[in-house]
């Protein structure tokens, strides 16, 4: 068999520069003249190795070149496929109609206290069930939340068709799902994925739904305790994922700082986080710890565009996308629990598409990397020195509109004009120490790029009014009809 193997290595690396590599044409040069679905098996096996997909028709050609490219449109739903298989998942544990009766009270219970539980900072612990109502309730803003993460990368041609990922804390594997979506047909991918707990039973069975060119291995261990040599997994990865996991960790500095270890020279980590206050603040406090080692660098979406500075306000900033589509699962669980006294319409539902990111990197690349001349734009550092006038300031949007809900809970109300709230925006140019914020009183047409910009994208402002807000202790800089605004990330 070893001598088979070698004589179908040898083959395809002499085919991969000539032709598709057909393995019905490779058989007739190995001895014994093996079936070609032993020798398919065997290119599958190599694939990686040898840096082949495996195309619709049977035969393995090399991957491309191309960068992956990034999300075209904003995702709508969770793809059907997924949501099948969970529910057939669900139908295995509980019976056909998991959603009613006994089983249907108990993961609607089971999701009433893990909610409760994290609210309040509380762990969790990962049974079977808990892994179930997880699924049920966060699959689908995981899975579009890191495509939405990685197009940060794409868009700039740092994701290759080739991808070794390891995945720590893979959870359920929405993650993991979004990562392969996100991919090409004509990708290759060695994951690896870290979950010791009954998650990982779930993550397996989704993993199943996923591309012939995606190979997968789930280590069923703990972050603390992976070994890349003793688990047979590569020594450093292109991309490395720590997801919604920081903040169940007892030391989530630690594992962080290990998992920055995996990445690639020219690779990078992206650390994905909930939008709630204390998580999202938490997600960029780590962020500023561990970029105090001289190897990591902030890529995206907080910038330094001042050098030597660091900011040490209180970094909440989370991006928001355009809900999902409710998948049947969730549906189902919310409808049969409709009769039950304790039931809030809506509470088994969660499509809602808001995150918190960081993306790190070891080879000083950064999104936004250009020079700022002091004696042309000031520095949030320096604000203080700036009140009451008028300056001209380089910032990233670090936030969508804040004054689009009244309850939105940043703690900043903005201002109002004729009723209507003004349109609010958290910025940041990375030296801040404290919350800066832009209050849009007058919409022209030459400050209206800020409301075009995308979140983390970074703007100029010129002609803003500098103004401290006592009630709220943090700057404002107040765009009126004198602002002119530039996108220019």
């Amino acid at each position: 068999m070893t001598d088979q193997r070698e004589t179908v290595r040898s083959n395809a690396k002499y085919l991969r520069q000539v032709r598709p590599i057909d393995p019905e044409e490779i058989c007739e040069y190995v001895e014994g003249t093996p079936h070609p679905a032993v020798v398919r098996q065997i290119l599958r096996e190599e694939a990686l190795d040898l840096e082949l997909i495996e195309r619709a028709d049977g035969t393995f050609v090399p991957v491309p070149d191309d960068p992956v490219p990034p999300l075209s449109r904003p995702l709508d739903r969770l793809p059907r496929h997924y949501e099948d298989r969970l529910e057939d998942l669900l139908a295995e544990r509980y019976g056909p109609n998991w959603h009613e009766g006994a089983s249907g009270d108990l993961l609607r219970s089971v999701i009433r206290r893990f909610k409760a539980n994290y609210l309040h900072g509380e762990g969790v612990e990962y049974d079977d069930d808990v892994a179930s109502g997880y699924a049920i309730y966060h699959l689908p803003g995981y899975y579009a939340a890191i495509q939405y993460a990685l197009s940060d990368l794409a868009e700039r041609g740092l994701l290759g068709r080739t991808l070794r990922v390891l995945d720590v804390g893979a959870g359920v594997g929405g993650p993991a799902l979004g990562l392969c979506d996100l991919l090409p047909e004509d990708a290759l991918l060695e994951y690896h994925a870290v979950e010791p707990s009954a998650a990982a039973d779930v993550l397996e069975t989704l993993l199943e739904e996923t591309d012939r060119n995606v190979h997968t291995t789930v280590h069923r261990t703990t972050a603390e305790a992976f070994d890349p040599a003793a688990a047979d997994a590569p020594d450093s990865f292109d991309l490395v994922l720590v997801c919604n996991v920081l903040s169940e960790l007892d030391d989530p500095e630690a594992v962080l700082r290990s998992s920055l270890e995996y990445v690639a020279d020219d690779g990078a980590l992206v650390a994905l986080a909930p939008a709630d206050r204390e998580t999202s603040i938490g997600l960029r406090r780590l962020e500023r710890a561990v970029e105090t080692d001289p190897d990591v660098t902030v890529y995206a979406p907080a910038v330094r565009l001042w050098p030597g500075a660091t900011p040490s306000d209180r970094g909440w900033s989370f991006d928001a996308r355009p809900d999902l589509a409710v998948p049947t699962f969730q549906r189902h669980l919310e409808r049969a629990g409709g009769d039950d006294e304790d039931h809030r319409p809506g509470e088994f539902v969660n499509v809602d598409v808001q995150f918190s990111y960081s993306i790190l990197r070891r080879d000083g690349v950064q999104r936004v990397d250009f020079d700022l001349d002091p004696a042309d734009w000031a520095r949030m550092a320096d604000m203080d020195r700036h009140v009451p006038n008028r300056i001209n300031v380089v910032a990233a949007k670090f936030s969508r509109n804040l004054s689009a809900e009244d309850d939105d809970g940043t703690g900043h109300g903005g201002g109002r004009e004729s009723g209507r709230a003004n349109p609010l925006f958290k910025v940041t140019d990375g030296s801040e120490s404290v919350d800066h914020y832009v209050v849009v009183t007058s919409v022209t047409e030459l400050n209206r790029p800020l409301l075009e910009a995308d979140y983390g994208e970074v703007c100029s402002f010129e002609q803003a009014l500098a103004l401290w807000n006592d009630d709220e202790e943090a700057y404002n800089l107040v765009v009126d009809e004198e602002t002119i605004v530039d996108r220019i990330g």
